[in-house]
């Protein structure tokens, strides 16, 4: 909803004030078919041609996402948190051999059912499971694990992040497929010197059109996306962050209300809840 009504202050203020300014909105649109042919497809192939089938895909998945609001809110926090402080207070006072089963097959995990929105979310679940399997097993003290998670994460986020980058390239380059339409305009003019001065200006004006439109779309409507879809990503790598140091604590002899706190304080400040909000939610959930 933001994204919409952003968009329409832009476009309102922008060709608003050129209205006012006794702009006549007819050169405009009258130009706005060829010209938006031309930069549109231009860029989009040459988008195609830069990046790889699976960032083109997601680039695509990620382009509906942008136009809801975000999922990571402190009430799905409160659920990831509870969720790890039950699994831990189970391991704690039956053993890490008795989580095995939830480890195992969390989707019939009781564990996991009681908490919907980060139980259905399976990059959150393989992540806790994964790392919850190597607790089991022993193998790995909390140095290894901690320097594998990290390297999970950067993974995730540089997956996470190719949309974004793909679209702010995209962005730097309209401009220019802008400029390659007003300097076809102009070509297109100058073939046409014998015609009277009022319809050469009506045609330099239409070639112009391209250079704006360019230029309009980079800074309006493709880098504000690529921003937004960037803040994103940053919000998913986030609460892996706080599966990661709650886990971590727990290995290192915390008891389970310490390990949450932990993984509590890595969230932003906007979405954190309370340390009281975090422990009513838990005792709630009992």
């Amino acid at each position: 909803m933001f994204v919409i009504i952003g968009w329409f202050v832009a476009m309102g203020c922008i060709f608003g004030a050129y209205i006012v300014h006794g702009g006549n909105i007819g050169v405009i649109l009258h130009a706005l078919p060829t010209e938006m042919l031309a930069i549109l497809g231009g860029a989009t192939g040459a988008f195609v041609v830069a990046n790889q089938p699976k960032v083109v895909k997601a680039t695509l998945g990620s382009l509906g996402g942008v136009f809801k609001g975000s999922k990571y809110t402190k009430s799905r926090y409160m659920e990831l948190l509870a969720l790890l402080y039950d699994i831990l207070q189970k391991a704690r006072k039956e053993g890490l051999m008795a989580i095995e089963k939830d480890v195992d097959e969390p989707q019939a995990s009781a564990l996991f059912q009681k908490y919907a929105t980060v139980g259905s979310d399976h990059h959150v679940v393989e992540f806790v499971t994964d790392y919850l399997r190597m607790m089991v097993s022993g193998n790995l003290n909390a140095h290894e694990i901690e320097s594998l998670m990290d390297s999970e994460i950067e993974t995730h986020h540089h997956e996470a992040h190719a949309p974004a980058a793909a679209v702010a390239r995209l962005a730097g380059a309209l401009p220019a497929f802008g400029i390659v339409a007003a300097v076809l305009g102009v070509v297109n003019t100058m073939g046409s010197v014998g015609q009277p001065p009022a319809v050469l200006g009506g045609m330099i004006g239409s070639a112009l059109v391209g250079t704006f439109l360019g230029i309009l779309l980079a800074y309006a409507v493709a880098e504000p996306l690529a921003g937004l879809m960037e803040q994103k990503c940053d919000e998913g790598s986030k609460e892996l962050q706080c599966i990661k140091t709650t886990l971590l604590a727990s290995m290192q002899g915390y008891a389970p209300q310490v390990a949450v706190e932990f993984g509590r304080k890595v969230l932003y400040s906007t979405e954190r809840p309370t340390f009281t909000e975090l422990e009513g939610h838990v005792k709630g959930k009992k």
